[in-house]
């Protein structure tokens, strides 16, 4: 038995994965509402609490799958909807680990801790267990469901007022419902999982080195295990170790041709290397500089290895990726050179529709549904390429939080844009502090939007849906850098997962 998707990220800055890390969302930005400076405080105090949870968090996964287990059941027999329970955090549990698994629980359940005047209890301020979960359960909201709106509200106001008390819930909390079997075996399972990881990174670092890249281009990120993280959130399940050793080969590349356009490549090699990519043609490679050639050769290289995606499922992606997907990339990074090449600013929808290509999340996805191999068809593939909601929402989501970052990556200095700076243009007189409150809006929208792309009916393999799911969770932890241009959230996170093993 492996860790659920959830594991990977609870380590994540955001309130919603420090108190409960099981959920749908590891981020979800706040709608404009008269408590929204409370969201913000009671986000940055619960981030304090990371470091003295992490060990209960990595445990506490462990008890949430057999609850989910259990509810799933119950639901099966029953239903949820016509039971009157009055514990906040059993009937909050309920409710999001239902909805994770595709259930459309209805949001009223929660009506029965209302008040008389339509607004939530007023002595469920004391009940800390419950609120948390009740906070865990609104981020699972999709759109028009108010309700889900106050209780988010509600639950954050409460917290944050008894915060002098949350921390020592919290670690009273950390011990309810655990016997020493299920505490050992959770520990000798996430160190089996761990292991599998160490070696993954050993792979990746091999097939790293032996590719010369990080001499050859040296401009270009060197950060391999870094990568390897985006697959380790994406495929949580320990049998699909070599899905995630493949799917770091065409991140890696993404990160690589990224750094061509966004850091030292002329506007004319660019716009080169990009004929070149949509003939596909390495005749055409010859008349461009060494570190160009090389990184096609590369890229070329490790589309040949999507091959054994034929021997396995049936089905030869090579051409489909090279000629839409990758060409798509560059096309889209083209553009965004050209911008700002000429001074043009966008306007900040064309930004965006542009962005969501760029954000290299299309290429990750439509990778990851060859490897996974789950319901290749014409219909599914024809579907993938059409860019549906689960993937588009998810870029956008990337893109997005990506500019709302204060700093670029480390070391690195591009010229790729950003959309606040395009809004700033578009709308005058809009403070930067507008632009990025609007910001926040539209990934709240996105992520109402994923959530009902996950209880709606699809073609798309769970292991998929949650897959691009599990990008959206990771990004904040991936783009949430301090004043140093460092990353240090995901740096303990990285730490947590592969080197801090449980003594048993």
């Amino acid at each position: 038995m492996g860790f659920s998707r959830a594991f990977y990220a609870c380590s994540i800055p955001p309130v919603e994965m420090e108190h409960c890390p099981d959920h749908t969302l590891a981020y979800k930005p706040l709608r404009k509402n008269n408590h929204q400076s409370q969201h913000l405080s009671f986000t940055v105090k619960m981030n304090f609490t990371s470091s003295m949870h992490k060990d209960w968090m990595k445990l506490e996964t462990y008890s949430v799958q057999l609850e989910r287990i259990r509810w799933k059941r119950q639901y099966m027999k029953a239903g949820t909807h016509g039971e009157s329970i009055q514990d906040l955090y059993e009937v909050a549990l309920r409710f999001r680990l239902l909805r994770q698994e595709g259930y459309h629980v209805p949001a009223d359940v929660f009506n029965n801790f209302k008040n008389k005047e339509g607004k939530f209890k007023q002595n469920l301020s004391k009940d800390i267990k419950g609120l948390l979960g009740l906070y865990a359960a609104s981020q699972l909201s999709i759109e028009g469901e108010d309700i889900l709106e106050e209780a988010r509200d509600s639950a954050a106001h409460s917290l944050t007022q008894g915060w002098n008390i949350l921390i020592t819930t919290k670690l009273q909390l950390s011990g309810i419902h655990w016997s020493i079997p299920i505490i050992r075996a959770c520990q000798a399972d996430f160190n089996m999982v761990q292991s599998i990881h160490q070696q993954e990174l050993l792979q990746i670092s091999k097939w790293w080195q032996d590719l010369g890249l990080a001499e050859e281009l040296k401009f270009a990120r060197d950060q391999p295990l870094k990568w390897h993280m985006w697959p380790m959130a994406v495929l949580p399940d320990p049998s699909l170790s070599e899905q995630r050793v493949e799917l770091t080969k065409p991140i890696s590349m993404i990160y690589i041709i990224d750094d061509i356009f966004d850091v030292h490549g002329t506007l004319d090699e660019l716009t080169l290397f990009t004929e070149a990519v949509n003939r596909w043609d390495i005749a055409a490679f010859e008349t461009l500089p060494n570190y160009m050639k090389i990184c096609f050769k590369t890229l070329d290289e490790s589309q040949m290895n999507q091959h054994k995606v034929y021997k396995e499922h049936g089905w030869d992606p090579v051409d489909s990726l090279r000629r839409r997907y990758w060409m798509g990339l560059c096309n889209a990074f083209l553009v965004e050179a050209k911008w700002f090449a000429s001074g043009h600013v966008p306007k900040a929808h064309e930004y965006l529709k542009n962005g969501v290509i760029s954000s290299g999340v299309h290429v990750v996805l439509v990778h990851l549904f060859f490897l996974l191999g789950h319901g290749i068809t014409r219909g599914n593939v024809d579907l993938v390429d059409d860019f549906p909601s689960t993937i588009s929402s998810t870029a956008a989501i990337l893109r997005l939080w990506d500019d709302l970052g204060s700093a670029k990556d480390e070391n690195q200095d591009g010229h790729d844009g950003s959309y606040i700076g395009c809004y700033i243009k578009e709308h005058q007189g809009s403070s930067m502090e507008n632009a990025r409150q609007n910001v926040t809006y539209m990934i709240s929208d996105l992520w109402k939007r994923l959530n009902k792309e996950c209880l709606s009916q699809h073609p798309f393999s769970t292991s998929f849906t949650e897959g691009s799911l599990n990008i959206a969770r990771m990004v904040p932890l991936m783009y949430s850098y301090d004043d140093n241009q460092s990353l240090p959230h995901l740096e303990e996170h990285m730490k947590s997962l592969l080197f801090e093993a449980f003594p048993l």
